[in-house]
């Protein structure tokens, strides 16, 4: 599909509509392909790699979500881009905890348990500037919950 580039308003009378994109193995992540849509994860173990930010992709968003419940799932930048923000992690008991990243984390990682994972899982990832993705989201789990934020 070719990019289109338009310069004042955009009026649309019947909205804009986005196709899904679905993961069964370990990918990196391109604003072409994968910004804007949502990105299905079927593969408990998988690596989601989001693209190095540049001045090309600030302030494109990737939404992530967990269909098959995760069993070693990581969503990770390059290893120079950090996460800033945070994700709830909920229970079935309706009780949970906000985790917030720490300054040097590049990794989420989920197992279907204490961090998170289960499905219905959603992480957003924005680049917002350099070498900083804002992350925001909800993933479910269980026990006793444990930051899912890692460093590689």
């Amino acid at each position: 599909m070719a990019n289109t580039t338009f310069s004042g308003p955009v009026n649309s009378t019947n909205g804009f509509r986005t196709t899904g994109v679905n993961i069964t193995a370990d990918t990196t992540l391109t604003a072409n392909a994968h910004s804007g849509r949502v990105v299905r994860v079927n593969d408990a173990d998988c690596k989601v790699t989001l693209p190095a930010i540049t001045a090309d992709n600030i302030g494109t968003t990737y939404t992530i979500y967990i269909e098959t419940a995760a069993t070693d799932l990581d969503i990770k930048t390059d290893g120079t881009d950090k996460f800033v923000g945070g994700l709830y992690t909920g229970v079935n008991n309706a009780t949970g905890k906000t985790f917030i990243s720490g300054a040097s984390n590049d990794v989420i990682t989920m197992n279907g348990t204490t961090t998170g994972g289960l499905a219905g899982s959603f992480v957003t990832a924005t680049a917002i500037t350099t070498a900083k993705y804002v992350v925001s989201g909800i993933i479910l789990g269980s026990g006793s919950l444990a930051t899912p934020f890692a460093d590689a």
